[in-house]
């Protein structure tokens, strides 16, 4: 590490900047005013064919300040938490306020929303990592990938360890603060036959170091992603089933939260607008949000408000039963907030889960898509097309590896045709899934 990391005594020393910005900007005229203030520090590696690529220490430090004067908002931040510099953002907030159009939406979230429970989630773990062990492990991990016969080449193994402290305060009097970890192992790796060559990945992240898979597990897994490809060819054109990966599966849930976000909803860019309360999904289908989950990577007591978090239950047996809003999208919509500022933390779906030959046998004929590329998401509209890689599917069992081809559909229509989610549930984000098997999209092959 770049040099002793003290979680308490940072977390001390950010409640005292947050503190005296508050002070300050009560001082000199602000109505009320928020502070978000984190230092985060961490060691980052990473090798390619045996040899160090690069080697980095970080340690970043950074003050945002938000000041109201009536309904006008002034926001500045500053990548340095010095007093010198508290004081500096502190009065650019304050005059980009007296120059800001009022709006009635504007203002901290209710005072009597603010967190009160603060409980233990087991979120920090630091890892007392030096660089010569950093670099150790990233080169067992791709060693052990490397080693694994028909692989041609690689294009590096990367670690990654990093804790830090966020401190959140407004002039409610709320103050609170949360340490946190985050560590990672990561390979890529490259084969070749007469087709071509073909290259894939894997990964392991953790709050806990000791949560990791074993560095070795994680580059011969790569390996054998990589060597799966090879031989890819075009599937047929037409309308069939498509079967999500876990990891990609996962992004459809994303499109989701972002499609029930208030941002996207009181501007009227998505497709969901009031659609609160209509089925979306099958009705077996649940999907939640656990902000207190012990050791989660998304676990927090309070969000970006202040306000307390709590369960959230986004979808109830398929139905739409909550936005997703802060304070701010909450009054724009005239609603209550649901303690999302910052967004959802640790989805979580309740539905009856089928191993994968279960799904594929279901599937019959189609493609699972592995991969995925483009940003062809529409979230006003919902549709969605993009290029995708993974294997064709015949009589129920994985025939060969297929590349180059899109799958188009609408997200509203993906979701209703969702007829099966799989028991190999991706824990790795903050995101829980298996795969989803939806039951026609169009397939665009050769």
């Amino acid at each position: 590490m770049t040099q002793a990391f003290d979680a308490a005594d940072q977390q001390a020393l950010l409640e005292t900047r947050a503190e005296a910005a508050l002070a300050l900007a009560r001082r000199l005229g602000a109505d009320a005013c928020e502070v978000g203030a984190s230092v985060d520090q961490g060691i980052g590696v990473s090798v390619r064919e045996g040899d160090v690529e690069t080697v980095e220490l970080s340690r970043d430090q950074g003050i945002a300040v938000t000041v109201y004067v009536g309904q006008r908002k002034g926001s500045a931040s500053s990548s340095d938490a010095s007093e010198a510099s508290v004081r500096d953002v502190v009065e650019k907030a304050l005059a980009i306020a007296r120059y800001t159009g009022e709006d009635p939406a504007a203002g901290l979230a209710d005072a009597e929303l603010m967190a009160t429970r603060f409980p233990d989630l087991d979120v920090h773990h630091p890892w007392p990592l030096s660089t010569e062990e950093a670099i150790e492990l990233a080169l067992t991990c791709e060693n052990a990938g490397r080693g694994v016969e028909g692989i041609r080449s690689s294009e590096g193994a990367s670690l990654s360890s990093g804790e830090g402290v966020h401190v959140y305060a407004n002039s409610h009097g709320f103050l609170g603060g949360q340490r946190g970890s985050r560590h990672s192992l990561s390979c890529l790796l490259i084969a070749e036959d007469d087709a071509g060559m073909q290259r894939d990945y894997d990964y392991t992240t953790a709050r806990d170091p000791r949560a990791l898979r074993d560095p070795a597990a994680v580059g011969e897994s790569a390996a054998q992603r990589t060597l799966q490809r090879l031989g890819a060819g075009r599937p047929a054109t037409g309308r069939m089933p498509v079967l999500f990966d876990p990891s990609l599966a996962s992004g459809l849930v994303g499109h989701l939260m972002g499609a029930i976000a208030g941002g996207a909803l009181y501007r009227q860019s998505s497709f969901l607008c009031e659609r609160l309360n209509t089925m979306l999904f099958p009705e077996w289908f649940s999907l939640s949000e656990r902000p207190m989950e012990v050791g989660a990577m998304a676990s927090s007591p309070f969000d970006a408000d202040g306000v307390q978090t709590r369960d959230n239950v986004f979808v109830d047996q398929g139905r739409l039963a909550s936005y997703l809003l802060s304070a701010y999208s909450a009054r724009r919509l005239g609603m209550s907030t649901t303690g999302n500022a910052g967004g959802a933390r640790n989805l979580r779906i309740a539905a009856p889960l089928e191993s994968l030959e279960t799904l594929l046998a279901r599937m019959d004929r189609g493609v699972l898509v592995t991969e995925l590329m483009g940003q062809g998401v529409n979230g006003v509209t919902g549709d969605y097309s993009r290029g995708a890689a993974g294997f064709w599917v015949e009589d129920g069992r994985i025939q060969h590896p297929v590349e180059e081809f899109t799958i188009a559909g609408n997200l509203e229509t993906m979701f209703q045709g969702l007829i099966g989610v799989g028991d190999d549930i991706d824990t790795r984000g903050s995101i829980h899934t298996g795969s989803w098997l939806i039951d026609e999209m169009t397939v665009a092959g050769g």
